[in-house]
């Protein structure tokens, strides 16, 4: 995607309303070494990622930058962006599963701190009742023609997986594993709305239908349907991953996952880190937002209870806003030292 296409793309999802707020901050910036500093940016396309993005903004605009944004992209775009400064950052990267992008990047871009360190898993899940009737433990059950049958919803005579929209750094993955496991004539991944399929998925649940879903947490279906009590997270045959990730393929075994169906458990992706990812130079004219970056955090429960509340009809960008103001006011005490250190950093 050239820069003209890119600009492009801005301007469309400008006009289609995908920011989760006005394009620039309507208070007054406050006083503080970012007065009179923009920035630009950016969120991702999945709606549990927005509450981070709306905590950061609100730090960056205490230490009175104005925030434009955040613009609402999918991954390749945004990396692309990030890179060639059209973007400024994000806090929505997902590490390891984001090193497919490594390559673009890191031409003009950096990862600084960590927003969720280890606390992010992904992996499939299917309903209990289905796990203890047709003994399913793995991918590799769902090649059998009974399991195929029940778990096909369309009649295309493959079993329904709810997987990731294209643009996704888990589209990715699960579509390496569809070919490394043979699962392509078995399999049938659906890439639609993610909230969409897995709102119909739930609602297939109610009926009593089996259910194959990927998710990562933090996330709302794992509250909707909560491991080891409604679903089971099963394991994958053997763990096999995208070159990018090739080295972290130890990391795909977890121990302790609860509600799964084997511990330790073959989850067939490495946990994940949620990381800020910056344009270098904006970064090296901006010391304080470095220092906030590398200092600040959200707790993994933190983000899951929030992700709750937007699945229970909180998910309005006033709710977002709110909830970020009101995870801030409850952290005053903490964020305050972040804010101190990054006034410091910027002396």
């Amino acid at each position: 995607m050239n820069n003209h296409n890119l600009s492009r793309l801005f301007a469309v999802a400008l006009a289609a309303g995908t920011m989760l707020t006005a394009p620039m901050a309507t208070a007054q910036a406050q006083e503080g070494p970012g007065a009179g500093v923009t920035v630009r940016m950016a969120q991702a396309t999945w709606d549990t990622g927005w509450f981070p993005a709306a905590v950061y903004k609100q730090l960056l605009e205490r230490l009175g930058y104005t925030v434009e944004g955040p613009t609402t992209l999918d991954n390749p775009p945004f990396y692309q962006a990030v890179s060639q400064g059209d973007l400024d950052l994000w806090v929505n990267g997902w590490f390891p599963l984001h090193n497919t992008y490594e390559d673009t990047y890191s031409q003009g871009a950096e990862l600084v701190g960590n927003v969720a360190q280890g606390g992010a898993l992904e992996g499939y899940l299917v309903d209990k009742a289905s796990i203890e009737k047709f003994d399913i433990k793995s991918l590799e059950d769902f090649k059998r023609d009974e399991v195929k049958e029940a778990f096909d919803r369309d009649g295309d005579g493959k079993a329904d997986l709810v997987a990731c929209p294209p643009g996704w750094g888990c589209e990715i993955t699960i579509e390496h594993h569809l070919d490394a496991y043979e699962l392509r004539d078995h399999v049938n991944p659906i890439k639609a709305s993610y909230s969409a399929s897995m709102a119909d998925a739930v609602a297939a649940y109610g009926e009593g239908d089996p259910i194959l879903f990927y998710t990562w947490t933090p996330n709302w279906t794992v509250d909707t349907l909560k491991p080891g009590e409604d679903v089971m997270w099963i394991e994958v045959p053997e763990v096999n991953l995208p070159e990018a990730q090739k080295d972290l393929e130890e990391a795909a075994t977890l121990d302790g996952v609860n509600g799964c169906i084997n511990d330790p458990c073959k989850l067939g992706f490495p946990a994940n880190d949620i990381r800020p990812v910056v344009n270098s130079a904006f970064l090296e004219e901006n010391p304080a937002v470095q220092a906030l970056l590398e200092a600040a955090s959200i707790p993994i429960e933190d983000i899951f209870a929030q992700n709750a509340k937007m699945n229970n009809g909180e998910g309005d960008a006033e709710d977002i806003e709110r909830h970020a103001s009101e995870w801030i006011e409850a952290n005053e005490e903490l964020v305050s030292g972040w804010l101190e250190t990054a006034r410091a950093a910027a002396d």
